[in-house]
């Protein structure tokens, strides 16, 4: 009987943990459709998950913020948005004015991508002046710098973040998801290096499952971006 009274203690505790988990690694989650076939139907339904699963953030295309907003009203879950998306190579002002729509549409944070190139160029100022700008527009909203670390040494990784805190992000974030590679590890020290706790850090970019998610969390990562956001919430499940 007692070792019957400890088992259930253990699986009551167990099944605790991973209710705490589940509710925890939800406010970590951007769920993410960011592909160029996505539809109306596609966004409507990244909305009912986000309810359902009270995801921090849906994170969409700037083209569907107003139907993300609309498919959102009533709840907790906040719209994100990216800008300059997927390069990042287009003019400042493009930006910008993609910025001011996506706010007037209702986003509420920004994920935008830097100039990879003016930052491999060394035109370092152009970088910093184009970040600070969209933050001026950005205001008291949040907004997240993209620097695409697939692309960068681990010294531009460090350059690029500086020049994000410098510019007055609120954070960094790893990839788009559409370049050669997505969240690594290593680039996370770097960027947990360079920010020195003055901005957050969010990965995306190859985040499938709950192992890779909680890796992610333990490494001081305070944003995930998924496109897989309910099968890492039901894998707490099994």
């Amino acid at each position: 009987m007692l070792i019957m009274k400890i088992l259930q203690q253990t699986i009551k505790a167990m099944n605790s943990e991973k209710s705490n988990s589940m509710i925890e690694i939800n406010k970590y989650i951007d769920h993410t459709i960011l592909k160029a076939t996505a539809t109306e139907e596609d966004i409507i339904g990244l909305c009912q998950e986000a309810r359902e699963y009270k995801f921090f953030s849906v994170c969409v295309n700037s083209g569907f913020v107003r139907l993300a907003k609309k498919n959102l009203a009533g709840s907790q879950v906040k719209v994100c948005t990216v800008v300059g998306f997927p390069l990042g190579a287009m003019s400042k002002e493009a930006k910008i004015f993609e910025t001011k729509q996506a706010i007037k549409d209702g986003a509420e944070e920004i994920d935008m991508v830097i100039n990879i190139g003016q930052l491999k160029s060394k035109n370092l100022k152009y970088v910093e002046e184009e970040i600070a700008a969209i933050k001026n527009v950005v205001g008291d909203k949040v907004l997240k710098v993209i620097i695409e670390t697939c692309y960068l040494t681990p010294q531009e990784i460090l350059i690029a973040s500086e020049i994000a805190v410098k510019a007055k992000t609120d954070f960094v974030k790893t990839s788009t998801g559409f370049g050669t590679g997505g969240a690594k590890m290593e680039d996370i020290e770097q960027m947990k290096k360079a920010v020195n706790g003055k901005a957050k850090i969010k990965a995306s970019g190859g985040i499938k499952n709950l192992d890779t998610a909680l890796s992610f969390i333990e490494a001081g990562v305070d944003r995930i971006g998924a496109s897989s956001g309910v099968s890492i919430v039901k894998e707490l499940k099994k």
